[in-house]
């Protein structure tokens, strides 16, 4: 067996058998009107927790960290061993026993409402602001915590983070964004986004939503394009270095694509077509540490954006991941061994004294 994969392995069972234990929850908000105008009776928010509130003298939560996961996910695979096996265990930058971690899976994702219940595409057309909206309203009125020690997320959560950040700019400790620029979503990636979209509308199968097979044309269009574009050339290439591999990875595309509901994927692309925390960057007040990753082609670093935009967050600092054996592309927003030291300074840096 090959070393590395001999350590993945038994890092893997290690962290199995030392997991903190996660708490499902499942919250209702009432009566909740989108951006659109439309209205929901009842928005479920389903969630995991790991850990316990910890609430000081006056009866305040000092210790919840919510984490955000990207388009198309949920909050269940942040438990895994590259993220919650190198973050939540004892001694780790945010072990359980300590702090009270949130992992909720937003509008239209996991196992909170979404078009997929039954609506179709009579659901209501949500977008970012409704998705951070409806996290705030579990957390503040569900889990009644009126301040985060952190507020984290990758990709899509990443978004949402900037638009926490200045949305409710008291509410939290620290920021950390991780794969994300803070404007309006253009070029490449509005291209790869748009292609998504249309691979499923176009599909002659998609039948505005009320498909009685899915549209399967679509669906692998869609993933191709998503696979593509959040990879890292140089992971793909070493994961995939003959003809029989890389026609096996393709393979497996299409039927992940299978197993994937067309209207759900297409309002998960369409909610960030209005994205743009660029105009208000100025009111974030909590330190922020926004890391990307150098293979990150859905947020290129050439672009220069996040040098230009971080000049205007008052305690905004970019971190930039060099290439390496490390990185994943995209998905280096999912391996904290990379980037877990920037979040401990983060911590350090933002640490509230006693009475604040």
């Amino acid at each position: 067996m090959v070393p590395a994969l001999l350590v993945l392995l038994l890092s893997v069972a290690a962290w199995a058998q030392t997991a903190p234990q996660p708490v499902e929850g499942e919250w209702v908000a009432r009566d909740f009107t989108f951006k659109s105008g439309e209205k929901l009776p009842a928005l479920r928010l389903h969630y995991i927790t790991l850990g316990a509130p910890a609430r000081d003298a006056a009866g305040h939560v000092r210790n919840a960290v919510l984490i955000m996961h990207g388009t198309t996910g949920s909050g269940r695979p942040f438990l895994g061993a590259q993220f919650g096996g190198e973050l939540f265990g004892p001694g780790q930058p945010l072990d359980a026993t300590r702090y009270f971690i949130v992992l909720p899976d937003a509008i239209g994702h996991g196992q909170s409402s979404k078009p997929s219940d039954g609506l179709h595409m009579k659901f209501p057309h949500y977008d970012y602001d409704d998705m951070v909206r409806a996290d705030y309203l579990l957390i503040h009125d569900g889990l009644e915590i009126d301040r985060l020690r952190l507020v984290m997320g990758t990709s899509m959560g990443a978004m949402h983070t900037w638009v926490w950040g200045e949305t409710y700019p008291d509410f939290m400790d620290a920021l950390m964004p991780l794969a994300s620029a803070p404007v309006a979503i253009a070029g490449r990636n509005r291209m790869f986004r748009a292609m998504v979209i249309q691979a499923i509308r176009h599909d002659p199968d998609w039948k505005n939503g009320e498909y009685a097979q899915p549209p399967l044309n679509g669906l692998i269009a869609a993933q191709y394009a998503l696979w593509m574009m959040t990879g890292s050339p140089l992971q793909l290439h070493q994961a995939n270095p003959t003809r029989e591999l890389a026609d096996a990875a393709v393979e497996a595309l299409r039927q992940r694509a299978a197993l994937t509901d067309a209207n759900d994927m297409l309002y998960a692309f369409e909610a960030s077509t209005d994205y743009d925390p660029s105009p208000r960057l100025e009111k974030i007040k909590a330190p922020l540490f926004a890391i990307n990753s150098a293979d990150d082609v859905v947020n290129p670093p050439e672009l220069g954006i996040l040098e230009r935009e971080i000049q205007r967050v008052p305690h905004g600092r970019y971190i930039l991941i060099p290439t390496s054996g490390e990185t994943r592309g995209h998905g280096t927003h999912s391996r904290a061994v990379v980037w877990k030291n920037y979040l401990l300074e983060l911590l350090r840096q933002s640490e509230r004294r006693d009475g604040d």
